[in-house]
C-alpha cells in the first residue's frame, strides 16, 4: 500500500538522532518550493561548518563573492574560477537555495536560544535534503500536444550541536628531535677529549 503524504505541520522523525540531545537543536522545512539539486549541493557545502561561518558563507553566495561547488548534480554546470577554492572546477551561486538555508539556520539559532545553548559554539552537525513530491504544471507544444512542466521541491532537516573548543597543549606541539646512535657516540667521544 502506498504511504499517505504527511500533512505539513505534523511532528516528524529526523533521519538521525543527535549524540547529546541536551546540547543540540533541530530545524526543518517541508515541501519547500526550491530546487532539490541546487539545495542539496548548497547543504553539502555548509555541512560541519560553524553557524557564524555558514551564515557568512551563504550571504557571500547570494552576493556572488563565494561559490557553491557542484559535485554530484554537475551535468551542464559551467566551470568557474571561484570553484578552485573548493578543489573543484564546477560551481554556481544558487540564490534561492542559499536564502532558504539562511532562514532555516536562523530558525535553528532561535531554537537553540530557547533551549539555552551557547549560540557561538554551534556547528552544523547534520544536514539533509530529500526530494518532496513533484508539483505539476503543463506546457503547450507544437501540433496541439501537452507536456509536463514539473517543479522539484524538497524537504530540509538540520541538527546543530554545541562543540567544545579544544585548545592544544603547548608541550604536545614541541616534538623531540631524534638523534641517531652514531651521532650520540660521536658527541660522547668529543666530550671525552
Amino acid at each position: 500500500p502506498k504511504k499517505m503524504r504527511e500533512a505539513p505541520g505534523k511532528m516528524t522523525r529526523y533521519s538521525t538522532d543527535p549524540e547529546n540531545p541536551t546540547k543540540s537543536c533541530k530545524a526543518r522545512g517541508s515541501y519547500l518550493r526550491v530546487h532539490f539539486k541546487n539545495t542539496r549541493e548548497t547543504a553539502q557545502a555548509i555541512k560541519k561548518m560553524h553557524i557564524r561561518k555558514a551564515t557568512r558563507y551563504l550571504k557571500d553566495v547570494i552576493e556572488q563573492k563565494q561559490i557553491i561547488p557542484f559535485r554530484r548534480f554537475s551535468g551542464g554546470v559551467g566551470r568557474k574560477a571561484q570553484a578552485k577554492n573548493h578543489k573543484h572546477s564546477q560551481g554556481r551561486w544558487p540564490k534561492k537555495s542559499a536564502t532558504f538555508l539562511l532562514q532555516l539556520l536562523k530558525n535553528a539559532e532561535s531554537n537553540a536560544d530557547v533551549k539555552g545553548l551557547d549560540i557561538d559554539a554551534l556547528v552544523v552537525d547534520h544536514i539533509q535534503v530529500n526530494r518532496a513530491p513533484y508539483m505539476r504544471r503543463r506546457t503547450y507544444r507544437a501540433h496541439g500536444r501537452i507536456n509536463p512542466y514539473m517543479s522539484s521541491p524538497c524537504h530540509i532537516e538540520m541538527i546543530l550541536t554545541e562543540r567544545e573548543q579544544v585548545v592544544p597543549r603547548a608541550e604536545e606541539e614541541l616534538e623531540v628531535k631524534k638523534v641517531s646512535k652514531k651521532k650520540l657516540a660521536r658527541e660522547k667521544l668529543k666530550s671525552r677529549e
